[in-house]
Parts: structure tokens; sequence; C-alpha cells
């Protein structure tokens, strides 16, 4: 009999017999984890501590320890904090009625490509210094247009100054915050011109101390009231490149919810 007339039989026999051969997974999407498992995976995230630095007006958070290992066999603590704690997303509804809260944040908002605007040496030598549209402009010289939908992270190196409290707000003898932020026309710019999805920053506010120190936080209240959610305190953006990254942002699916501490990590392209 011919081999192959012969391996058409065999195949018959066995699936009568309910020994049909096992086919072979297919691969979907496995092949580009393999790719992806070998890049460079930088976390942008501070650890969760109860005295993070935090926006002036919250109180540090709680832990309690409820049952532990040695007592009870397993170990479960208790938090309290508010939901802008330490690394942290802002939904639409943090700012806006009506807006979208953090259960109503699309899944596919959540991985995306990654754009860094690098302004750390603007803001080494003047702290109050706010992303100008020539920043943008000059990153798309070097890299092309900033893609549809991506996530636009601020670099200012702020994060550097991370855990002390008083390095973050950087308060002058009058009580004014001086830290560096985001303008409207970046802002408008990226939101209405380039559509991307989300943006974030290493401060703990989307405008600039100057701002916020009496209390204008229009900048902020420009992104959520456009739909669209932004995370703050970012670590570790001096690790990635200014494109070609994709970021991963994750976040407890709270219904109602309007901030709670998040998830970032980037993967790099090499």
């Amino acid at each position: 009999m011919p081999a192959t007339r012969l391996a058409t039989a065999l195949c018959i026999a066995l699936s009568c017999a309910g020994l049909a051969p096992v086919q072979a997974a297919q691969p979907g999407l496995w092949d580009t984890y393999a790719q992806l498992k070998t890049r460079r995976w930088v976390d942008l995230t501070h650890p969760y501590d109860e005295n993070v630095p935090h926006w002036k007006g919250f109180q540090p958070a709680e832990r309690k320890r409820l049952y532990s290992i040695e007592k009870d066999g397993f170990a479960v603590d208790q938090y309290t904090h508010v939901g802008q704690w330490g690394t942290h997303v802002d939904p639409p509804a943090h700012f806006h009625t009506g807006k979208r809260t953090l259960d109503q944040i699309e899944v596919k908002e959540q991985l995306l490509p990654l754009v860094v605007l690098d302004v750390h040496r603007q803001v080494a030598g003047n702290p109050d210094y706010q992303v100008t549209l020539a920043d943008v402009q000059a990153w798309e010289k070097r890299h092309g247009p900033i893609p549809a939908g991506a996530f636009v992270a601020l670099r200012t190196d702020w994060s550097q100054r991370w855990p002390d409290q008083q390095r973050i707000q950087n308060l002058d003898a009058q009580g004014v915050a001086h830290y560096p932020g985001w303008s409207r026309e970046v802002l408008t710019y990226l939101y209405e011109t380039r559509k991307i999805t989300a943006s974030g920053h290493e401060t703990t506010d989307t405008d600039p101390g100057v701002a916020t120190s009496r209390d204008d936080y229009s900048l902020e209240s420009y992104i959520l009231g456009r739909d669209h959610y932004q995370i703050e305190l970012l670590a570790n953006l001096d690790k990635v490149p200014e494109a070609g990254a994709l970021i991963s942002v994750t976040f407890p699916r709270i219904a109602r919810g309007t901030g709670f501490p998040a998830r970032a990590f980037a993967i790099l392209p090499d």
C-alpha cells in the first residue's frame, strides 16, 4: 500500500477508535509574547507605602495587620488610603460629574504605544518649566508624528526626588510650590490634533506647582474633561526611550471609582 494511503487509513482508524492525533495548538499571539519576553521591561511605578509623597490635601495612608502567618497561618493587611495615592490613575470622573469612572475605562486603552517627551534638562535649569510646543515639534522632527492612540509621558526627572515630600513639593519661603508641568498648548495639540489616548507625568499634578499653589488645576480639568485618563507620579522614565516602547497601565476595576493606585510598566523595543 502506498505510504500516503497507509497514512490516510491509519488516521481513519485512529479517528474511529477515538484516538485521533492531537493537533498542535495554534500559536495566535504566543509568538509575539515570546518576542516581548526577550525585550527589557521597566517598572514605571513607585512602591506603595503609607507615607509616600502626595497632594497637600491628603493625610498619610494606613496599613493594619488583621491576620498574621505566625498566629493564623496566613497574612492579611487592611489598607486605608485616598484613591489618588502614590503612582495612580485619574479617570475623567475625578474632576467631572457624569464622565467615565475606573470601571468604564476600556482595556484597549491600557496597552498603548509610549511616547516620552524629555524636558529634564530644561527643568534642571528652571523647576517651573512647562513643556512647549517647540519641545513636541523637536520630538516629531526626530521620530515622526506622534501616533494616534499613544500614551504620552512627560519626563522631567522629578521622580528622582522620591520619596522626599519636601523636595517633591519644593516650596519657597512664601509657601509657593515650584515643580514642572504640562502646558495648555501642548495638551491641546496632543489630544485634539494627534488624538492620543492618555498621558502621564512624574509630579503630583498635571499643572505646574505655581498654578496649583493658587488652586489652579485647569490643565488636569482639561484632560479629564475630554474623557481621557492620566497617570500621576510615574517613575523611571529616564530608563525608557523617547519612541518605540509600549506601556501597560493596570488598576482595579472599581465600580464608580474616581481614582486608585496603578501599576504601569514599559516594554522596550530592544
